[in-house]
Protein backbone atom coordinates (compact mmCIF):
# COMPACT_ATOMS: atom_id res chain seq x y z
CA UNK A 1 0.00 0.00 0.00
CA UNK A 2 1.15 3.26 -0.80
CA UNK A 3 1.16 6.23 1.53
CA UNK A 4 -1.83 7.61 -0.20
CA UNK A 5 -3.54 4.82 0.74
CA UNK A 6 -2.75 4.80 4.26
CA UNK A 7 -3.82 8.74 4.34
CA UNK A 8 -7.41 7.44 2.60
CA UNK A 9 -8.23 5.24 5.06
CA UNK A 10 -11.51 5.36 7.19
CA UNK A 11 -10.83 4.33 11.03
CA UNK A 12 -14.23 4.09 11.16
CA UNK A 13 -14.48 1.80 8.43
CA UNK A 14 -11.48 -0.59 9.80
CA UNK A 15 -13.73 -4.05 8.29
CA UNK A 16 -13.43 -3.00 4.58
CA UNK A 17 -9.55 -1.73 5.17
CA UNK A 18 -7.37 -3.89 2.44
CA UNK A 19 -5.62 -6.98 4.33
CA UNK A 20 -2.36 -5.18 4.47
CA UNK A 21 -3.80 -2.45 6.91
CA UNK A 22 -5.58 -4.54 8.56
CA UNK A 23 -2.71 -6.96 9.86
CA UNK A 24 -0.81 -3.50 10.33
CA UNK A 25 -3.55 -2.40 12.67
CA UNK A 26 -3.41 -5.87 14.09
CA UNK A 27 0.26 -5.97 15.32
CA UNK A 28 -0.05 -1.91 16.75
CA UNK A 29 -2.98 -3.22 18.86
CA UNK A 30 -1.16 -6.50 19.66
CA UNK A 31 2.59 -4.10 20.72
CA UNK A 32 0.21 -1.67 22.64
CA UNK A 33 -1.53 -4.16 24.44
CA UNK A 34 2.38 -6.33 25.59
CA UNK A 35 3.75 -2.80 25.95
CA UNK A 36 0.99 -1.66 28.45
CA UNK A 37 0.54 -5.22 30.41
CA UNK A 38 4.68 -5.31 30.97
CA UNK A 39 4.91 -1.66 32.75
CA UNK A 40 1.17 -1.57 34.03
CA UNK A 41 1.54 -5.55 35.32
CA UNK A 42 4.91 -7.23 34.93
CA UNK A 43 6.45 -4.20 35.89
CA UNK A 44 5.41 -3.93 39.53
CA UNK A 45 6.23 -8.07 40.20
CA UNK A 46 9.75 -7.34 38.30
CA UNK A 47 10.46 -5.14 40.81
CA UNK A 48 9.24 -7.78 43.89
CA UNK A 49 11.12 -9.93 42.05
CA UNK A 50 14.72 -8.06 41.84
CA UNK A 51 14.09 -7.51 45.64
CA UNK A 52 13.68 -10.68 47.51
CA UNK A 53 16.24 -11.91 44.67
CA UNK A 54 18.85 -8.90 46.59
CA UNK A 55 17.24 -10.30 50.08
CA UNK A 56 18.20 -13.95 49.16
CA UNK A 57 21.53 -12.62 48.76
CA UNK A 58 21.65 -10.97 51.93
CA UNK A 59 20.02 -13.91 53.90
CA UNK A 60 22.94 -16.61 52.13
CA UNK A 61 25.83 -13.95 53.42
CA UNK A 62 24.26 -13.57 56.69
CA UNK A 63 23.81 -17.51 56.93
CA UNK A 64 27.72 -17.72 55.89
CA UNK A 65 28.70 -15.79 58.60
CA UNK A 66 26.80 -17.22 60.98
CA UNK A 67 28.36 -20.80 59.73
CA UNK A 68 31.24 -19.44 60.38
CA UNK A 69 31.02 -18.54 63.51
CA UNK A 70 29.27 -21.61 64.65
CA UNK A 71 31.86 -23.62 63.65
CA UNK A 72 34.47 -21.62 65.32
CA UNK A 73 32.15 -21.45 68.60
CA UNK A 74 34.17 -23.88 70.11
CA UNK A 75 37.91 -22.06 69.55
CA UNK A 76 36.60 -18.81 70.57
CA UNK A 77 35.27 -20.44 74.04
CA UNK A 78 38.40 -22.21 74.72
CA UNK A 79 40.18 -18.85 73.98
CA UNK A 80 37.93 -16.72 76.17
CA UNK A 81 38.30 -19.16 79.17
CA UNK A 82 41.88 -19.29 79.00
CA UNK A 83 41.95 -15.08 78.46
CA UNK A 84 39.29 -15.01 81.67
CA UNK A 85 42.35 -17.43 83.05
CA UNK A 86 44.74 -15.19 82.82
CA UNK A 87 42.98 -12.29 83.68
CA UNK A 88 42.37 -14.34 87.09
CA UNK A 89 45.81 -15.06 87.72
CA UNK A 90 47.06 -11.12 87.19
CA UNK A 91 44.22 -10.16 89.75
CA UNK A 92 45.80 -12.53 92.25
CA UNK A 93 48.66 -10.60 91.68
CA UNK A 94 46.92 -7.69 92.46
CA UNK A 95 47.18 -6.58 96.82
CA UNK A 96 43.93 -5.59 98.64
CA UNK A 97 43.26 -2.12 99.68
CA UNK A 98 44.31 -3.60 103.46
CA UNK A 99 47.40 -4.61 101.73
CA UNK A 100 48.84 -1.47 99.77
CA UNK A 101 50.17 -0.16 102.88
CA UNK A 102 52.94 -3.63 103.22
CA UNK A 103 53.32 -2.97 99.39
CA UNK A 104 54.40 1.04 99.80
CA UNK A 105 56.97 -0.23 102.96
CA UNK A 106 58.66 -3.09 100.31
CA UNK A 107 58.98 -0.01 97.66
CA UNK A 108 61.00 2.04 100.20
CA UNK A 109 62.64 -1.10 101.20
CA UNK A 110 63.95 -1.70 97.91
CA UNK A 111 65.81 1.60 98.23
CA UNK A 112 66.79 1.54 101.55
CA UNK A 113 68.60 -1.28 101.02
CA UNK A 114 70.47 -0.49 97.91
CA UNK A 115 71.98 2.55 100.17
CA UNK A 116 69.31 5.27 97.87
CA UNK A 117 68.51 8.22 100.03
CA UNK A 118 64.45 8.86 99.32
CA UNK A 119 64.35 12.71 99.11
CA UNK A 120 60.67 12.27 97.81
CA UNK A 121 57.95 9.38 98.19
CA UNK A 122 54.70 10.27 97.38
CA UNK A 123 51.68 8.42 96.47
CA UNK A 124 49.18 10.35 94.59
CA UNK A 125 45.46 10.05 93.98
CA UNK A 126 43.96 6.60 92.85
CA UNK A 127 42.73 5.84 89.72
CA UNK A 128 40.00 3.64 89.33
CA UNK A 129 38.69 1.36 86.76
CA UNK A 130 35.95 -1.64 86.65
CA UNK A 131 38.63 -4.13 87.88
CA UNK A 132 41.35 -2.49 89.51
CA UNK A 133 42.59 1.06 90.70
CA UNK A 134 46.18 2.28 89.71
CA UNK A 135 48.20 4.49 92.31
CA UNK A 136 50.72 6.23 91.38
CA UNK A 137 53.83 7.49 93.44
CA UNK A 138 56.23 10.01 92.74
CA UNK A 139 59.20 8.95 93.70
CA UNK A 140 63.11 11.09 94.20
CA UNK A 141 66.23 9.14 95.25
CA UNK A 142 69.81 9.65 95.02
CA UNK A 143 72.53 6.98 94.53
CA UNK A 144 75.37 5.96 92.14
CA UNK A 145 74.44 4.48 89.61
CA UNK A 146 74.74 0.76 90.04
CA UNK A 147 72.39 1.66 93.18
CA UNK A 148 69.68 3.23 91.00
CA UNK A 149 70.04 0.03 88.48
CA UNK A 150 69.92 -2.46 91.31
CA UNK A 151 66.52 -0.86 92.78
CA UNK A 152 64.88 -0.92 89.56
CA UNK A 153 65.60 -4.20 89.17
CA UNK A 154 64.82 -4.74 93.21
CA UNK A 155 61.17 -3.28 92.07
CA UNK A 156 60.50 -5.45 89.03
CA UNK A 157 60.98 -8.43 91.39
CA UNK A 158 58.47 -8.04 93.91
CA UNK A 159 55.48 -9.88 94.65
CA UNK A 160 53.13 -7.48 93.33
CA UNK A 161 53.34 -5.55 90.63
CA UNK A 162 55.05 -2.60 90.19
CA UNK A 163 55.78 -0.28 86.92
CA UNK A 164 57.83 2.73 86.83
CA UNK A 165 57.73 5.30 84.07
CA UNK A 166 58.68 9.10 83.87
CA UNK A 167 62.49 7.58 83.96
CA UNK A 168 64.58 10.81 85.05
CA UNK A 169 68.10 10.81 85.39
CA UNK A 170 70.43 13.60 86.34
CA UNK A 171 73.54 14.18 88.06
CA UNK A 172 73.64 14.92 91.74
CA UNK A 173 75.63 17.40 93.90
CA UNK A 174 78.44 15.62 94.95
CA UNK A 175 81.40 16.33 97.74
CA UNK A 176 82.97 12.90 97.61
CA UNK A 177 86.56 12.32 96.19
CA UNK A 178 87.69 11.97 92.80
CA UNK A 179 87.66 8.53 92.89
CA UNK A 180 83.60 7.65 94.29
CA UNK A 181 81.41 6.74 91.95
CA UNK A 182 79.09 9.54 90.21
CA UNK A 183 76.16 10.41 92.35
CA UNK A 184 72.83 10.66 89.76
CA UNK A 185 69.01 11.88 91.13
CA UNK A 186 66.44 9.46 89.76
CA UNK A 187 63.08 11.01 89.40
CA UNK A 188 60.27 8.44 87.93
CA UNK A 189 56.26 7.93 88.63
CA UNK A 190 56.16 4.09 90.48
CA UNK A 191 52.60 2.74 89.88
CA UNK A 192 51.04 0.22 91.48
CA UNK A 193 47.72 -1.44 91.45
CA UNK A 194 45.06 -2.98 93.90
CA UNK A 195 42.41 -4.93 93.51
CA UNK A 196 38.93 -3.42 94.12
CA UNK A 197 36.62 -4.94 97.08
CA UNK A 198 33.09 -5.96 96.53
CA UNK A 199 31.40 -2.39 97.25
CA UNK A 200 34.13 -0.39 94.89
CA UNK A 201 33.72 -3.06 92.20
CA UNK A 202 29.81 -2.70 92.85
CA UNK A 203 29.66 1.05 92.55
CA UNK A 204 32.00 0.88 89.39
CA UNK A 205 29.74 -1.43 87.74
CA UNK A 206 26.65 1.04 88.32
CA UNK A 207 28.86 4.36 87.51
CA UNK A 208 29.68 2.72 83.67
CA UNK A 209 25.83 1.47 83.17
CA UNK A 210 24.89 5.09 84.05
CA UNK A 211 27.05 6.79 81.77
CA UNK A 212 25.96 4.35 79.33
CA UNK A 213 22.39 5.44 79.55
CA UNK A 214 23.45 9.22 79.08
Amino acid sequence: MTLDELRNLDPKDMPNWPLPAQFGALACLIGLVVFLGYYLVLGDQLDTLNSAQRQEEQLKQTYLDKKRQAVNLAALEQQLAEIQRSFGALLKQLPSKSEMESLLTEINQAGIGRGLQFELFRPGGEIKSAEMAELPISIRLTGNYKELASFVSDVGQLSRIVTLSDIKLTPADSKTGPTASPRLNLEATAKTYRSLEPEERLAALNKNKNEAKK
